[in-house]
C-alpha cells in the first residue's frame, strides 16, 4: 500500500514493493530503489544503497506517524500520511463551515447503512451513513444540527474516494 511521506515541505509517494530478509525494494514517486536495510539498535538503521552506507536514527514523535530523523549531517521532521490520516483529515474538513456542507467518502468503500433520508432534520453527532472500507466500518455523522438537503447514496452501493454521500444544509447564524 502506498504512503505519502512529507519531508521538509516535500511530499513523496512511497511504497514497499518487496522484502526478503534485509533486501528491500521500495518505490519513491515511481522510481525503484534496491536497499539493504539492517536494524542496528533501537530506532537505528543502517541502509546500503549502490555501495553507499547511510546511518539513520528514527525518533517517534507525539504519534505513530510522525518522526524526527537524524542522519550523520542532517535532521528531518517526517510525517507519514496514510489512508487513515487522509480519512481523519477529511472528516474534520468543513465541520465548522456555515451553509451547505458535503459529507464525502474519504476512500473507496461500500455503504452498509443509510440512517437518514432527504429532508430529515439531523442533530449534531447523529449518524447518517455507515461505510465499510479497509475491513472496518466508519460512521459519518452530522457536524451540527441541520437538514439533509440531498442523499446521494443507498445501502449496498459502492462509492469512490471523495464521492459525495450527503449534502447538509445548516441554518445561517447571526453574527
Amino acid at each position: 500500500m502506498p504512503y505519502e511521506v512529507r519531508l521538509n515541505g516535500r511530499t513523496a509517494v512511497v511504497e514497499l514493493l518487496s522484502r526478503q530478509g534485509e533486501k528491500v525494494l521500495v518505490s519513491v514517486d515511481g522510481k525503484e530503489y534496491e536497499l539493504d536495510v539492517e536494524r542496528v539498535g533501537s530506532g537505528k538503521l543502517s541502509i546500503l544503497h549502490r555501495h553507499k552506507s547511510f546511518n539513520i536514527e528514527l525518533i517517534q514523535r507525539e504519534n505513530a506517524k510522525r518522526y524526527h530523523v537524524n542522519t550523520k549531517t542532517r535532521a528531518y521532521d517526517v510525517d507519514i500520511i496514510d489512508a487513515e490520516a487522509k480519512y481523519l483529515a477529511s472528516r474534520k474538513k468543513g465541520q465548522e463551515e456555515e451553509g451547505d456542507t458535503i459529507v464525502a467518502a474519504p476512500i473507496p468503500g461500500k455503504v452498509v447503512r443509510v440512517m437518514v433520508k432527504n429532508g430529515d432534520m439531523v442533530e449534531a453527532g447523529q449518524t447518517m451513513v455507515v461505510l465499510s472500507a479497509m475491513k472496518m466500518e466508519s460512521e459519518f455523522k452530522a457536524g451540527k444540527a441541520g437538514r439533509v438537503a440531498e442523499l446521494r447514496v443507498e445501502e449496498g452501493q459502492n462509492v469512490e474516494a471523495r464521492q459525495v454521500m450527503v449534502v447538509l444544509e445548516y441554518e445561517q447564524q447571526e453574527k
